[in-house]
């Protein structure tokens, strides 16, 4: 069961990331850098993980507080207009925000009158007369009475449900079929697995896969491969710990780790310590390799209105 989420203002995070990834990023690489950051509460599966509403509709409570963020952060002029799939970029403005401040007394202005306006609009809209009313979530930020009423951006995108649908059914293989399948995958991104080491190490000395793969600068590394099928825990730093020790003693060049959950924010740091460096890939970027490999997938053709239907006049 995916973790617990309490509602909460992330606008300041989202500045905070977009700052540290230089300006311009995807919303889910906003979302990788906030559960990244030590200093954040957030943790991947509250970031990531799909619920199920009542009337049995995926949603992630986590994306209304985001895109509320967002909004936020436009009424106040930090990042520019973006569509409903395009990247967010910060203004020059945006660059130099203090997001350890946000929001201050001005800014705290700016979001209110942008919420009236939204809220006002959607009463015209309704041919309703409400009155736009905001509410604080703690003393730093406010929300709208209705806001959940406003947006619904906490659904899942009906283009991405396959990958929820896919992860699911991974999570559901035999650690055989688990071990089996990722070095498909790894092959189909270019290792070479070897005959004797690749294949019958599972089970044995704490890997799945031993191989090598040639970068495009004809350089050779030798690879090694764990696997864990977890559902909902996280692959801890003590795992990592481990799998780094097996790497020496192979006397690999670099390790990957696959998972189908996710990876503390100890495990992501010890990764990255020390010469053997791990590389880690977790449900979310298991199904994004799945789609770029198209590896058991059938594509199919679909249309997807662009912003042109959804501009106001």
């Amino acid at each position: 069961m995916a973790e617990q989420y309490l509602r909460q203002p992330v606008a300041s995070f989202i500045l905070k990331a977009l700052q540290s990834l230089g300006g311009s990023a995807s919303k889910k690489a906003i979302k990788e850098e906030i559960v990244a950051d030590t200093s954040i509460d957030i943790s991947y599966e509250q970031a990531f993980e799909p619920r199920i509403s009542k009337n049995g509709t995926l949603y992630n409570p986590f994306n209304l507080d985001f895109n509320f963020g967002l909004i936020n952060l436009l009424a106040c002029g930090y990042i520019e207009d973006y569509g409903r799939r395009g990247d967010i970029t910060l203004t020059e403005q945006g660059r130099t925000a203090n997001y350890a401040e946000f929001p201050s007394v001005d800014e705290k202005e700016k979001i209110n009158k942008e919420w009236e306006k939204r809220c006002q609009a959607r009463s015209k809209n309704k041919k309703q007369a409400t009155t736009a009313q905001t509410t604080p979530i703690d003393d730093n930020t406010v929300v709208p009475d209705n806001f959940d009423e406003i947006t619904t951006d906490d659904e899942i995108d009906s283009s991405d449900k396959w990958k929820i649908t896919v992860l699911d059914q991974i999570k559901q293989f035999s650690p055989k079929k688990f071990e089996s399948f990722s070095r498909l995958l790894m092959s189909k991104m270019g290792i070479k697995f070897d005959s004797e080491k690749g294949i019958k190490m599972s089970g044995d000395h704490g890997i799945d896969g031993y191989g090598y793969f040639e970068s495009d600068e004809f350089r050779t590394a030798k690879v090694v491969i764990q696997c864990k099928r977890f559902t909902d825990s996280p692959v801890s730093e003590p795992d990592i710990d481990k799998f780094k020790g097996v790497m020496t003693s192979f006397n690999a060049d670099y390790g990957i780790f696959i998972t189908t959950s996710s990876f503390t924010k100890q495990a992501q740091e010890k990764a990255l310590q020390g010469g053997n460096t791990v590389t880690l890939i977790d449900g979310q970027r298991l199904v994004e390799l799945i789609e770029k490999y198209q590896l058991h997938i059938t594509p199919v053709q679909t249309f997807v209105p662009n912003d042109y239907y959804f501009q106001k006049d």
